[in-house]
């Protein structure tokens, strides 16, 4: 267990606030992008014991993966991403998790999954963008633009909110037509900005 981990009875609360909510394609838009991938994760998880069938975990790129999978705010959430990272494809009771990135290249599967048997979806995007990491290193930018043309500027989300009937999407300073926002109540909110012309290293998160 690490030290800043949520403690049960918040995670608890914050999953409940997700079961309870009656809207289905939601927007997480706090800072804290460890703690909130935790709740939305742990939603998903509860989510695929009542339905069972397809869950499609999408985020940005594999280093973002691999962050998740060490700095996740719970143990479960660690473990289960640390064995999902390699097969891509791991098997929960009844249910399947899959993931995929925002390159299209990595929808091999997901792609063709049966649409009435996809029943969640969890979309992450990175809270900055590392400008050392040249985009078409883990982007396939032919099929990123035919992505682009048929399902808009967010094609990483648009597409799974077309077959997906459940989607949480965790971006922050991001805006997205037709998403919830949901915020949690125990994620202090931070009014100061990042000074203009200051570049952090992707390795610098709002959340340590």
């Amino acid at each position: 267990m690490m030290k800043k981990d949520l403690d049960k009875a918040t995670l608890y609360e914050a999953v409940k606030t997700l079961v309870e909510c009656p809207e289905n394609h939601l927007h997480f838009t706090q800072q804290k992008l460890f703690t909130l991938f935790s709740v939305a994760f742990q939603y998903i998880l509860f989510r695929s014991t009542k339905y069972p069938g397809h869950y499609i975990i999408r985020i940005e790129d594999s280093l973002l993966a691999e962050k998740l999978a060490r700095k996740a705010k719970d143990e479960t959430t660690r473990k289960f991403m640390g064995r999902l990272l390699i097969p891509r494809r791991l098997s929960y009771g009844n249910s399947t998790f899959h993931l995929d990135y925002f390159a299209l290249s990595s929808w091999g599967v997901t792609k063709d999954l049966p649409r009435e048997k996809i029943k969640g979806s969890i979309i992450v995007k990175n809270t900055q963008h590392n400008p050392l990491i040249d985009e078409a290193d883990f982007r396939n930018v032919t099929q990123d633009e035919q992505a682009m043309a048929l399902f808009g500027k967010h094609y990483y989300l648009n597409s799974l909110r077309e077959i997906s009937p459940k989607t949480i999407t965790i971006a922050f300073d991001e805006d997205f037509d037709g998403l919830f926002e949901v915020k949690f109540p125990f994620i202090e909110e931070k009014s100061e900005r990042l000074v203009d012309g200051v570049t952090l290293s992707e390795d610098v998160y709002l959340d340590d």
